[in-house]
């Protein structure tokens, strides 16, 4: 069916046009003529003539389109029109086995059409959480780490559809089950998602650290370095402690002199002279001279040491690596405040060398800067590493990247892939059963074609058209097959062909009753059992009672037919300017309440430009001129002054305005004088005496006056052959 009429750019529409849209089964469009109603039904017919203009089906099944208008009255009427196929002469079994074929048509068609709803449900579905899932994957992965990561998911960006995808993508193809450090994956992406780096120096390792740590653990420093203990004066030294103090006077004792160094008397002899050196042996030499060696090497080490982190320190400032520059120069200045100490430690050794002593340890802080060192230069290798094979790294931090998130998002990620493949393989297996439907619809289909390539012809349907014009008096013409070919010609009993002789309503009659033979078959018989979809476009040209009440009740049944899915006419759009016509064929009895199946729309145009107002399933027609009727029919509740109002606007709205009927013609009607006479008081009477009135009628309006000009009033429709509208507006059954 169609769902949706949409006009721009056509005739009085303009670019903004205008969209008929939530069509139903049955459509009714009222509008006056010029107002855009032919455009609508020509679109709908043509839809590749009119660029801005469209057609939205409900189903990708189009159905279909037959299309009466002027066009195809035009079309159609001519020396020769094409025949139309419908059940000629077939038997009762051949029939009743064709409708056996097109019931099981329509219930596969209807089984169709189900699996159709629910495979576009699951499809519907499928969406809705695919949409959720990008807008998740948008807000919780993309939102979270693009600032960090964003080289990651170049080409993603541009969508969060797209971005979803990358993440499904990503899990599909992750298979490493290895844990990623994020911390790390920062780093490296501060490296490889930035600028190109260049490479860096290692830094130098220490030398002289194990010398040192030898140099601070050596004896020396504990040794009490002393005399020999055997020599006389070794007592009193020892005694006194005074040992380092006699060595340094020894140094300045002269060997001519006999004066001591410190009292300054003649104490010094050869034998004292003796016991001196004999106290301050070999041994005690040795000792001094390793204690002068070892304090030598380790001062002059720990200056070196010292000199190779300023150097460090002094190249990062300038080049920096990945050294933490603030803590290594903390530790340098701890390890100087531990070499000063160590140093006066040594200084007094030197002075004091009986003195046991110990060197305060700078294995930890050495060790410390060793460490620190392998750890930044391995930091150093993998960047250079990065470096050398800057592409490649990169590639692997992307995949790191992704593999990192999909672990990471797994609660999200799982669940929808769970919905999506539970989706997926119900929808491949609705689209294999509905393609296996489809293909059950064609074989029946072609069969049902070749069935009505034998039982269908173009008589049956010439038949029906020259029986329903003999029944409306068209008895001076009648349709008749062409011989060898499948079209009709229009002719006169005489034989001549009747064409440029008849008139525009016998025109529009002939043409509709054709269309309306089309719309039960098809110009083939192959086409006789296609689903389609009516669009009547003003089917009567003036009011001539006998043929609009014939084309309203041809309308009607077969919109019972398409309300009750009795046809394979799934939709009708009725377009008409002709206000009884409308009110007839949309007519529904007071014990029937308005169904969701039909739709009402106002066709207007304003300021040169058509507009359409939709009035869903209230019929907007039935505005003013309904409540008129209302009131006549409930006259004991008026006025006998509103009563002539009321008929008098009733008589002016439906035989003057809309019949174009003048009071003469009315009165015409009457058979005889005497009711020409009293319709011509019923004119005076409801036009309020502005008419003279005969001599027996009183002026002087009364209920039972009031009762005769209403029995008068119906004499009207009835003369005039509109009784079936009197008897439908007053609520009056008829017989039969």
């Amino acid at each position: 069916m169609i769902q949706k009429i949409i006009i721009k750019n056509a005739a009085t529409f303009d670019e903004r046009g205008v969209e008929i849209d939530n069509l139903k089964k049955i459509n009714f469009i009222y509008g006056a003529n010029g107002c855009g109603k032919t455009t609508i039904s020509n679109v709908i017919a043509s839809p590749e003539l009119y660029t801005d203009s469209s057609i939205v089906w409900s189903s990708d099944n189009n159905e279909d389109v037959f299309v009466y208008n002027k066009t195809f009255r035009e079309k159609n009427f001519g020396e020769n029109i094409p025949g139309v196929f419908t059940l000629g002469e077939a038997t009762k079994e051949q029939i009743e086995e064709l409708e056996r074929k097109k019931e099981k048509l329509r219930e596969l068609k209807q089984q169709g059409q189900q699996k159709k709803t629910t495979l576009d449900k699951k499809k519907q579905e499928l969406k809705e959480a695919q949409e959720q899932f990008n807008k998740s994957c948008w807000n919780s992965i993309k939102s979270k780490y693009s600032s960090l990561f964003k080289d990651a998911f170049a080409g993603f960006l541009n969508s969060k559809a797209s971005f979803a995808q990358k993440v499904i993508d990503s899990w599909e193809n992750s298979s490493s089950s290895n844990s990623i450090d994020y911390k790390e994956l920062v780093s490296r992406a501060e490296t490889l998602f930035g600028k190109v780096p260049s490479p860096m120096h290692p830094l130098p390792q220490l030398i002289g650290v194990e010398e040192i740590n030898k140099l601070e653990k050596e004896v020396i420093w504990t040794k009490k370095i002393v005399g020999k203990t055997d020599v006389a004066i070794a007592s009193l030294i020892e005694h006194l402690g005074i040992s380092d103090w006699v060595n340094q006077g020894r140094s300045i004792l002269t060997i001519d002199s006999d004066i001591c160094p410190f009292c300054q008397k003649k104490t010094i002899d050869q034998h004292f002279r003796e016991d001196i050196e004999a106290y301050f042996d070999k041994t005690f030499t040795l000792d001094s001279q390793k204690l002068k060696d070892v304090s030598n090497s380790y001062l002059g080490l720990k200056e070196e040491l010292l000199n190779q982190l300023v150097s460090i320190i002094e190249r990062e400032k300038i080049s920096p690596t990945m050294l933490d520059l603030e803590l290594f120069d903390a530790k340098k200045t701890s390890l100087i405040q531990l070499f000063s100490h160590n140093k006066e430690i040594i200084e007094n050794k030197l002075k004091e060398p009986s003195r046991s002593l110990t060197l305060q340890s700078s294995k930890e802080l050495i060790a410390w800067f060793n460490d620190t060192i392998l750890r930044v230069n391995q930091k150093i290798n993998s960047h250079n590493a990065i470096v050398n094979d800057f592409t490649k790294e990169k590639h692997q931090l992307i995949k790191d990247v992704w593999s990192y998130i999909i672990a990471e998002k797994k609660d999200l990620i799982d669940p929808f892939v769970r919905t999506k493949t539970g989706c997926e393989r119900g929808i491949l297996n609705m689209e294999q059963e509905l393609n296996s439907l489809r293909k059950q619809y064609s074989v029946l289909d072609n069969e049902i074609k070749e069935g009505n390539k034998n039982i269908t012809s173009v008589q049956a349907s010439v038949d029906e058209i020259n029986r329903s014009l003999s029944a409306y008096g068209f008895t001076t013409f009648s349709i008749v097959p062409m011989e060898g070919e499948h079209y009709y010609q229009i002719k006169r009993e005489n034989g001549e062909i009747a064409n440029s002789t008849l008139s525009e309503g016998e025109i529009t009659f002939i043409t509709f009753l054709y269309f309306m033979q089309l719309v039960k078959g098809g110009n083939t018989p192959e086409t006789t059992n296609s689903d389609r979809i009516i669009v009547i476009d003003d089917p009567i040209s003036s009011l001539d009672s006998t043929i609009l009440f014939v084309v309203s009740s041809l309308i009607k049944e077969e919109i019972k037919k398409i309300k009750k899915g009795e046809t394979n006419v799934l939709q009708l759009i009725l377009l008409t300017h002709n206000v009884y016509f409308h009110k007839e064929v949309s007519f529904i009895d007071s014990r029937t309440m308005p169904k969701n199946d039909t739709c009402f729309w106002i066709l207007r145009k304003n300021n040169n430009k058509s507009i359409i107002q939709c009035y869903e399933k209230e019929n907007p027609i039935q505005g003013s001129y309904e409540l008129l009727w209302n009131e006549l029919r409930n006259k004991d509740k008026i006025s006998i002054i509103t009563l002539q109002n009321t008929m008098r606007r009733v008589y002016e709205t439906y035989f003057k305005v809309l019949g174009k009927y003048d009071d003469d013609d009315i009165l015409q009607k009457f058979p005889s004088l005497q009711e020409k006479e009293i319709c011509r008081s019923l004119l005076c009477w409801v036009n309020d005496g502005s008419h003279c009135v005969p001599d027996d009628y009183s002026v002087i309006p009364d209920q039972e006056q009031a009762e005769r000009y209403l029995k008068v009033f119906k004499q009207v429709f009835e003369v005039t052959g509109h009784v079936q509208h009197y008897n439908m507006m007053m609520g009056v059954e008829e017989a039969g």
